[in-house]
């Protein structure tokens, strides 16, 4: 797993799963606490995430509603995207076209 950027758009790939959920979280977390406005995750490099992947993502989805922040998924994979809409998550978080 990957994350590059600033506190205002990250760009995550590799897999998002259970070995990488701790790095993710804090990279994600620091970027939330720096930063104002909507935070954008580009996610089209993004291979796979498990469900600690997508815990990490609305744990994140929490934190910047908690800080004032919106946090903006985009280009999420279509299988990933699937995976959204069975758990109806799709309705809880942002997407950018």
């Amino acid at each position: 797993m990957h994350i590059t950027g600033d506190h205002a758009e990250l760009v995550v790939g590799g897999r998002l799963d259970v070995r990488s959920a701790a790095d993710a979280r804090s990279a994600l977390h620091r970027a939330v606490d720096q930063g104002q406005g909507d935070l954008i995750l580009d996610l089209r490099t993004l291979d796979s995430w498990d469900a600690t992947g997508l815990g990490v993502i609305m744990g994140v989805h929490r934190r910047a509603g908690r800080r004032g922040r919106r946090l903006v998924l985009r280009d999420v994979p279509p299988q990933m995207h699937r995976v959204l809409v069975a758990t109806r998550l799709h309705r809880i978080l942002t997407f950018a076209n």
